[in-house]
């Protein structure tokens, strides 16, 4: 049962939260928050490749329909 694998080993481990928005910052250390930081700018480049890749399938779609 798990009550007895959380007495033999401990609770499992949570995995950590990468971030939440809005959340309170005080409590982490430099290194935490340079961590979040290169966490935030390599989802923002991946937010903006995504939306160039669907500017440029709506750019095509849009010249294939304007033959």
């Amino acid at each position: 049962m798990i009550e007895d694998d959380e007495k033999t080993f401990g609770a499992p481990l949570k995995r950590p939260m990468a971030h939440e928005i809005g959340q309170v910052l005080d409590t982490l250390s430099v290194a935490e928050l340079d961590e979040r930081i290169l966490l935030l700018r390599s989802e923002i480049a991946r937010l903006e490749e995504t939306k160039r890749f669907k500017q440029d399938s709506q750019a095509a779609a849009a010249a294939l329909f304007k033959l």
